[in-house]
């Protein structure tokens, strides 16, 4: 599994070192020489696990689509992205991180008018 693209459809075979990566990135990280170009790429689709060449140079919409299984592999890449979330109890033994937005709180109660009344007061 590829860390840098979460939805990779393929696996390509650098040219360079005839291994099989993920992307470009994972490359970079497991090899000390640069990844070679070429115009000719093998694939190995990861829905049917069957190989298959592409000549880069006469590139078609049709060639988005694995021959052998008709998976779209060029699509938009997903990566990681930073999120930030709230960790707690387990709603069912500790509901306070929960609001039911149907009961109506007293306004008396908010942070702003217990400052003001002790201000005030």
């Amino acid at each position: 599994m590829c860390k840098h693209i979460l939805n990779a459809q393929v696996s390509i075979r650098a040219p360079c070192c005839t291994q099989w990566f993920d992307c470009s990135e994972c490359h970079a990280e497991t090899q000390s020489h640069p990844l070679a170009r070429t115009t000719d790429m093998t694939f190995i689709c990861k829905k049917c696990k069957k190989a298959f060449r592409k000549d880069m140079t006469a590139y078609e919409e049709s060639d988005e689509y694995c021959p052998h299984c008709d998976n779209h592999y060029v699509i938009e890449a997903k990566t990681p992205q930073a999120a930030i979330g709230i960790e707690g109890e387990d709603a069912r033994i500790d509901a306070r991180l929960l609001r039911d937005q149907r009961i109506r709180s007293d306004p008396s109660r908010t942070l702003l008018r217990q400052e003001i009344s002790e201000r005030l007061g």
